[in-house]
């Protein structure tokens, strides 16, 4: 007898609905849409459920295997499955490697992947202190396909002349250790469509000087984690660049930028103690500038503008922090936004004995005609020094439109501590603005006002 069941009064029949396999009528570009939301090894064994599956998993762009789901068999697994792939081209290719892979069988892996053309190339070798492997030289000549290049880890990089990516447009090295400064020039001078690099460097420096002379290069990332001083340092010779990012050089021999004229942003933190540098010299044609330093750390331009600068955010936790932005007023006539940080509330920073803050003797043209926005993220009310250079932003920026002055939370209970705020903050919202459209706010998690 047809079984039936009753839902919401209607009888329904169970004849021709068990076991239809719906998934697999689905459109191929659908079916490999879903296939590429797993890992490759998972969407390989779907070539068991039929027929229809069985040559999927070949056409997939994407590829990304993980050597601590193989074991053992990594190397063969991962090989065995670039040599089926069937798709028209290899969009990208991941591996993650967690034990000791040699020379041979990374030549073998990637001579593979070059032959199928992949486009962009991610390696990862977690291989802590066992050692790195050598990436296979012989493979980056004249190579035409690959667009994206991202080295992660224990890999050394031990590069003749001649290698040649004509097509890659990025690259990323973290932590990745070059043999000697001739390689690194190798690599960089003959990438002449390179528009993005990023390298992270270990504090164990592995070459003296590091050399990025790339005409192509537009956007540069560099963050060194060594401390302590040692002979050497960067050269950077890139006419096109356009966005960059330096952290973390300390005791450096020397860091020298070439003229950027088509600079448009750079963000520069933790930078000091530098020998021979040029880098606030080079950022005067951008138009945004993130800058954490200290004037006491760094050459600052004499003499230089910045004529194009419109946004400047300067962190307050540096030495000397005010000072830096006396500077910046100065030669920034062009200034429509100024951002103060201290995203932490840096307990200690009280001026140290005998210091003071020198404002620019004459208003700064900026504020006389063109700043509109100023913002204060972690403004410290109880600093006197803070309060003086709020004070004269709003006496002296005729054009200002909004201020905001963010102020550390206080807890409800103590009361005190918020009523004094509350007085130190009305003291400042009562001074004689230059702007009188100018409009401030006083903001926190247990305070808001507005003036």
């Amino acid at each position: 007898m047809e079984q039936q069941s009753k839902i919401g009064g209607l009888s329904l029949s169970n004849r021709g609905v068990a076991n239809k396999d719906r998934i697999s009528e689905l459109p191929e570009a659908l079916l490999l849409q879903i296939l590429s939301l797993l890992p490759t090894i998972y969407a390989i064994t779907t070539s068991v459920l039929s027929k229809r599956w069985k040559s999927l998993w070949k056409l997939l762009p994407n590829l990304k295997f993980d050597s601590g789901h193989h074991y053992y068999t990594f190397s063969e697994d991962v090989c065995r499955s670039l040599i089926s792939h069937k798709a028209p081209f290899l969009e990208s290719l991941h591996l993650e490697v967690g034990y000791e892979c040699d020379d041979l069988e990374m030549g073998s892996l990637l001579g593979i992947a070059f032959a199928r053309h992949v486009r962009k190339l991610v390696l990862d070798f977690v291989l802590e202190e066992r050692g790195s492997v050598k990436f296979p030289a012989v493979l980056c000549s004249c190579n035409n396909t690959l667009e994206i290049l991202e080295l992660k880890g224990s890999i050394l990089l031990d590069l003749p002349s001649g290698v040649c990516f004509k097509s890659l447009r990025k690259m990323y090295l973290y932590h990745v250790r070059f043999r000697d400064e001739e390689s690194v020039l190798h690599l960089l001078c003959d990438c002449p469509r390179l528009e993005d690099l990023i390298v992270y460097r270990f504090s164990r420096a592995d070459v003296a000087n590091f050399v990025i002379a790339v005409p192509s290069l537009q956007r540069l990332t560099i963050e060194d984690d060594n401390y302590g001083e040692r002979v050497g340092g960067y050269l950077i010779n890139a006419p096109s660049l356009k966005y960059l990012n330096i952290n973390g050089f300390y005791g450096l021999g020397f860091c020298l930028i070439k003229n950027a004229p088509e600079l448009v942003e750079a963000i520069i933190t933790n930078v000091f103690d530098i020998k021979n540098e040029n880098i606030l010299e080079t950022l005067t044609p951008a138009k945004r500038l993130s800058l954490a330093l200290s004037p006491l750390h760094i050459k600052y331009p004499t003499g230089k503008v910045f004529y194009q600068l419109l946004s400047l955010e300067l962190y307050t936790t540096e030495e000397e922090w005010c000072n830096l932005l006396s500077l910046m007023l100065d030669s920034s006539p062009k200034l429509q936004i100024l951002k103060l940080r201290d995203p932490y509330y840096s307990p200690n920073k009280d001026c140290p004995s005998g210091w003071e803050w020198n404002q620019p003797k004459c208003a700064p043209e900026c504020l006389l005609f063109h700043l509109e926005t100023f913002e204060w993220k972690g403004y410290r009310w109880q600093l006197e020094d803070e309060k003086e250079v709020a004070t004269y932003i709003l006496k002296n920026a005729r054009r200002l439109k909004k201020a905001t002055l963010s102020t550390k939370p206080i807890k409800s209970k103590e009361l005190e501590m918020l009523e004094k705020r509350r007085e130190m903050l009305n003291e400042l919202a009562n001074v004689v603005r230059a702007s009188s459209s100018c409009h401030l706010v006083c903001e926190a998690d247990t305070y808001s006002s507005k003036y």
